[in-house]
């Protein structure tokens, strides 16, 4: 046992080879995109909306389709069913979330520039979290927002789940939920840090 993690630690010391620090700075680039595509869209549909409200959630932002407008109709009807007014202040993830992705890019760098195979795995596993929270915290927010009803709301319904990814119907409306253009550039981040440890670890047996 003791004989396998040796193995393991020398590899993970290896010096990263030029295709994996190639791969590692693709990778630090296309964080770029991540600050400024949405990473997720949600769109609503009703017999008064043919056309759908287009909701956008930035990393930094929430931006309604239509110039805004759409937002702005979105908050009108949640008025009337008793749920919170959707405010990017409200949101602490529009905060944090664009840190997190400034300081995984400096480790990528950094990994690119001086590191070895442990420190991009470093930065894989950071990466595989940050994914995962920010999942974990786009489900709880619409299931808060969508379970917090205001009992004196004009319009009387039960509390519900927005879907978080796929179709599902609530009340009058036809939402769809789905990854956008952010979401797939971080995506390619991944395959690329992985392609980078791949390149690394294999090193010695061709």
């Amino acid at each position: 046992m003791s004989g396998a993690f040796e193995h393991l630690n020398k590899k993970l010391d290896r010096p990263l080879t030029v295709k994996s620090r190639l791969l590692a700075l693709l990778a630090v680039a296309a964080m770029v995109p991540t600050l400024f595509l949405p990473m997720w869209q949600m769109t609503f549909f009703a017999q008064q909306y043919p056309e759908g409200l287009e909701l956008f959630i930035y990393s930094h932002d929430l931006v309604g389709g239509d110039d805004g407008n759409d937002l702005t109709e979105i908050n009108v009807l949640n008025h009337y069913i008793g749920m919170a007014e959707l405010k990017p202040s409200d949101f602490t993830e529009l905060k944090w979330i664009p840190l997190l992705i400034g300081m995984i890019a400096l480790l990528a760098l950094r990994a690119a520039t001086i590191g070895n195979l442990r420190s991009l795995v470093d930065v894989v596993l950071i990466l595989i979290y940050f994914g995962g929270f920010s999942l974990w915290s786009f489900w709880y927010k619409l299931q808060y927002y969508g379970a917090t009803l205001d009992p004196r709301a004009s319009v009387k319904v039960a509390p519900f789940m927005p879907p978080v990814f796929g179709y599902r119907l609530v009340g009058q409306f036809d939402v769809w939920s789905y990854p956008s253009w952010g979401t797939y550039s971080f995506m390619l981040v991944g395959i690329l840090l992985l392609g980078g440890i791949w390149f690394t670890w294999r090193q010695g047996q061709e």
